[in-house]
């Protein structure tokens, strides 16, 4: 014989202050959970936002990233000629010799030092990335000692707005426009044309170069084809690939510390649970023996206890997970242990985080509830009616 649910409900209403108390305190610790979950999440999106499957970067070989790397020009002529790059309408290969610098200015409103990534681009980069767009003022123009700046950097770094002149280089740049990528980290960099930042940092040689595949399906056949010529000691990825990459270890960092808190506060919740359901048996002794001499069994009794303790974790993980949900309206920025450079990004919440701490809410509960249904199954009826 099995114990309706609504039993749970009335039980769980007719203790509803301890019962709200134990909600509350699984909210916190699902927030928290889910919110570092958004945090790393956020920041490999914003980072394989930056990529495309049809792009293909080639840095060299076993540098980590573009502030790391460097690509002769004898080697940017071979990679201009791969059959496997794709024309412009005007027949001209969308190829782009880049490199990558980092400097270190304050943010705004304070003096607080970080570093900011600094690209020179090249005239095919701006139709090899399309998603790039200029909202505010306009593109710079090659020769010319101007600047574009993403719209983070424009917000958060002192000489980075509109019409602001920024120092580096040995060299005073104009910022003539702002641009937006989508929500992908160049919106965290300063762009402008590479053959000016080049002779300004005393770079003779390319970072990276970036390509668009006529045919993405060629990929692995040309990159096997230039891993084995002993000309080209690069290293070739999708660029989607090679921004997931970037994100590694951030993101890990994010998610080991905050299941470290997350373990921590929810001991403090288990712990809570614990005492309100050790209460409830407690305080329903007589009711239980009479459960069992009605003809209720230890396993009905067990598992009574067991969904209450199950209910409460579910309703708070929900209420916690809605709670963490609004934080997608935050930006925040954090350095980038791949680049060691300064990246903004927004909290991200995926139907994984949901299922995530959805589970991780049950599993507090279950730790919680279980010894406290397991005492409440161990009553004996005529202990119980005595002691009464």
């Amino acid at each position: 014989m099995r114990i309706p649910f609504k039993y749970t409900v009335r039980s769980l209403y007719a203790r509803r202050l301890t019962t709200l108390l134990t909600v509350f305190g699984v909210i916190l610790v699902v927030f928290v959970f889910a919110a570092v979950l958004m945090l790393a999440e956020g920041l490999r999106k914003t980072l394989v936002a930056s990529g495309s499957d049809d792009n293909v970067i080639v840095i060299r070989e076993s540098s980590n990233t573009e502030i790391q790397s460097f690509v002769s020009r004898y080697q940017a002529g071979i990679i201009q000629t791969l059959p496997e790059v794709a024309l412009n309408r005007e027949g001209q290969p969308l190829v782009a010799g880049e490199v990558v610098v980092l400097i270190n200015k304050n943010k705004r409103g304070t003096t607080l030092p970080a570093n900011l990534m600094v690209r020179g681009i090249a005239p095919k980069s701006l139709a090899i990335r399309p998603a790039i767009k200029v909202v505010s003022g306009r593109m710079f123009e090659t020769g010319q000692t101007e600047i574009i700046v993403g719209n983070d950097v424009s917000k958060r770094f002192d000489g980075c707005g509109l019409g602001e002149t920024i120092t580096f280089g040995m060299t005073d740049w104009t910022v003539v426009g702002i641009f937006e990528a989508g929500g992908a980290s160049f919106e965290s960099e300063i762009w402008g044309d590479v053959d000016q930042l080049m002779p300004a940092f005393g770079r003779p040689v390319y970072s990276s170069m970036t390509f668009r595949l006529n045919n993405p399906s060629s990929f692995d056949s040309m990159k096997e084809r230039l891993m084995t010529d002993p000309r080209m000691t690069v290293d070739i990825k999708r660029e989607r690939q090679y921004y997931d990459e970037q994100s590694e270890a951030t993101a890990s960092f994010i998610k080991i510390l905050g299941t470290i808190i997350s373990i921590i506060f929810s001991l403090g919740a288990i712990i809570g649970a614990m005492i309100t359901m050790y209460a409830a048996v407690a305080n329903r002794t007589i009711e239980i023996a009479t459960m069992r001499a009605l003809g209720f069994r230890r396993r009905n009794i067990l598992a009574a206890f067991l969904v209450e303790a199950i209910v409460i974790s579910i309703i708070g993980g929900a209420l916690g997970l809605l709670a963490a949900s609004f934080l997608q309206v935050l930006s925040i920025s954090t350095m980038n242990w791949n680049t060691f450079s300064d990246l903004s990004f927004s909290f991200s919440l995926s139907s994984t985080i949901i299922l995530q701490a959805l589970i991780f809410a049950v599993v507090m509960g279950i730790a919680g509830g279980f010894l406290p249904a397991v005492r409440a199954s161990r009553i004996k009826i005529v202990e119980a009616l005595r002691a009464e």
